[in-house]
């Protein structure tokens, strides 16, 4: 491992609060109108307040949003404009930056975390394409999943969800805080993280069935107040 992945992997066990967010292109007139500036001004916004209340790692992810229903999927070269938006946001916080699905696109922006789903590239064709250095993430379902992640040496951490329905899943059945109690009950050294539905009132659930990280949405992107919804969390976590 070379210093840089040691870094990294060194923030990745810090981590508690993992945020992911859409380009909000939908939002960028009104980020405009705030005196906001260049490109994805909102992701800049939104981003930035987010990292201003303790988020610790933060992946772009534009599918089912509602820029996505209303201006289509974001292609290759938009995304990794908005990765350097996010790129510039994250170093000034110390924060790791992480793409979704796409291990070209982790690559040419100089992410630090590339994350996939269980039928997305292989961890093994990932890993071939982003090297040692980064960080993989993987998204796990079942309690066979997460025994599989867990033992697995490319896989950096996984996620266990969803806890509850959300509509960033369309679709995607919940398998609860069981699952979460599964993971917990491993004992595995892989950092791991709950994700699915969780906010400041269902945070305790997840707690108690024995997370200690976790990642969100709506909790803090469609807070009134994300720096405050994000510290509120982040709190919790510690």
């Amino acid at each position: 491992m070379t210093a840089r992945a040691d870094r990294l992997r060194a923030r990745l066990a810090d981590a508690r609060l993992y945020l992911c967010i859409d380009a909000r292109r939908h939002l960028d007139d009104a980020a405009r109108d705030e005196g906001w500036t260049g490109e994805f001004p909102a992701l800049r916004r939104d981003v930035t307040a987010a990292l201003a209340g303790g988020v610790d790692i933060v992946q772009l992810r534009d599918k089912n949003s509602p820029g996505h229903r209303d201006l289509g999927p974001l292609e290759a070269g938009p995304e990794l404009r908005a990765l350097a938006v996010m790129r510039e946001v994250c170093d000034a916080r110390g924060a790791l930056l992480a793409v979704n699905d796409r291990a070209d696109v982790a690559v040419a922006s100089g992410a630090d975390v590339l994350h996939i789903g269980q039928d997305d590239l292989p961890e093994e064709w990932a890993r071939r394409i982003i090297g040692d250095e980064m960080i993989l993430g993987i998204s796990c379902h079942a309690p066979g999943e997460v025994d599989v992640a867990a033992a697995d040496p490319l896989v950096d951490y996984f996620c266990t969800g969803p806890v509850w329905p959300t509509p960033t899943k369309p679709g995607r059945h919940a398998p609860g805080l069981d699952l979460v109690r599964h993971a917990a009950q491993l004992g595995a050294t892989t950092p791991w993280f709950a994700i699915g539905g969780i906010d400041a009132t269902t945070l305790p659930e997840v707690l108690a069935a024995g997370a200690g990280r976790v990642v969100v949405v709506r909790a803090i992107t469609d807070a009134d107040d994300p720096t405050a919804a994000a510290r509120g969390l982040r709190s919790a976590l510690s």
